[in-house]
């Protein structure tokens, strides 16, 4: 039997075999959403749900935002378009982020997936296509992906071009946006704002989740969230206004009582002496939990903070439940490592990256259980 088709303890909510245990809240999902959209003057909100959705299952949170009144989201690649195509059905708007590529021709034109070109080969080779409705993106300061000035020169220049396209948004990407005070910020708005005054008119798109929180001065035609809509913090170093969305538990295996000085985990990083207590719980860095949070993360249980003690291993990884009275924790119990008491964006901290890349790196091995209504 594998995680995913492990059934639940009904009278716990815990997993009989011990995989590590990820709840998702789906209704926090679609709360998230309809706050952002009611930041919008003309509650214009899509929702990016690339990269499985952000690892917590894109065709599982699509439909709830569907249901929520979302009907454009955002894509990196065709093939997560096709895939989610048959879950939303006809009324949605599907963009792919990462342009229009000539062998993905027929799954474009399949699954009805409307690109946003970046470059002048993919504007060409669009409507050498046949293709009509589509996005055109810009960089204005990001320097990864859009139409650079000479480009946009290009594209002007091109008049039938721009009559043989149905332009749907004018976009770009801000490259600060959670750094509210960044230069940057203000330059690209005042870029992309030129921008627009040149180009044939169209609804504009800019905002990402931090983006939204810079002002309706960002917001333009449309929003575009991504990491917000799953409980990530939109606006670093003030409260978080979005709804907690992940619950990561790992079930404990094992207790080690120290009677001796010696040390724990590979590499022998961490030592410990008589007295001490260690947790071993079944996650690691197979699961998405990072070897980086060695010796740096934590979790939580009845209280208290169980710092990682020792190199986290491809299965396990050991906490310091020292603190604990004797007895209080044994194996069969969960430790949280998200949730209420440790946030995503605190382990991302502790991990020297960001919360993005903790829920994405969430493994398989998770067993997802989802929680609506």
């Amino acid at each position: 039997m594998t995680c995913d088709d492990t059934p639940n303890d009904e009278q716990h909510g815990e997993l009989r075999d011990g995989c590590p245990a990820l709840e998702i809240d789906l209704d926090a999902i679609a709360a998230n959403w309809r706050l952002l959209r009611e930041k919008h003057a003309r509650k214009h909100c899509a929702a990016v749900i690339k990269a499985d959705g952000y690892g917590l299952g894109a065709a599982r949170i699509a439909p709830v935002l569907q249901d929520a009144g979302c009907r454009e989201f955002f894509v990196a690649h065709a093939e997560e378009g096709a895939a989610l195509r048959p879950v939303l059905g006809d009324g949605a708007r599907i963009f792919i982020l990462n342009g229009f590529n000539v062998a993905a021709r027929d799954i474009y034109a399949e699954s009805s997936l409307i690109p946003v070109l970046n470059t002048i080969a993919e504007i060409a080779d669009f409507i050498a296509c046949g293709g009509r409705d589509c996005i055109v993106h810009f960089d204005t300061g990001m320097t990864r992906l859009g139409l650079d000035p000479a480009q946009t020169d290009a594209l002007l220049a091109r008049k039938d071009w721009l009559g043989r396209l149905n332009i749907l948004y004018w976009m770009s990407h801000l490259a600060c946006a959670d750094t509210p005070d960044h230069p940057l910020n203000a330059k690209q708005l005042g870029t992309f704002r030129a921008l627009l005054a040149r180009l044939p008119e169209a609804p504009a798109t800019l905002a990402n989740s931090s983006g939204i929180f810079l002002g309706p001065d960002y917001h333009f035609d449309l929003l575009r969230p991504g990491y917000a809509l799953y409980g990530g913090n939109p606006v670093p170093g003030q409260d978080n206004p979005m709804r907690r969305v992940v619950d990561l538990q790992a079930r404990v295996l094992q207790i080690h009582d120290i009677d001796t000085a010696k040390t724990v985990g590979y590499g022998a990083t961490r030592g410990v002496s008589g007295g001490q207590r260690i947790a071993t719980a079944a996650i690691g860095y197979a699961d998405g939990y990072m070897r980086s949070l060695s010796n740096a993360g934590y979790g939580y249980f009845k209280g208290n903070i169980l710092p990682v003690t020792g190199r986290i291993s491809m299965d396990l990884t050991t906490f310091d439940v020292t603190d604990l009275p004797e007895g209080a924790i044994v194996p069969g119990d969960r430790i949280e490592l998200i949730g209420a008491h440790v946030s995503v964006d605190q382990v991302a901290a502790a991990a020297g990256t960001i919360g993005y890349e903790i829920l994405t790196r969430l493994g398989k091995r998770c067993h997802r259980i989802y929680r609506q209504g």
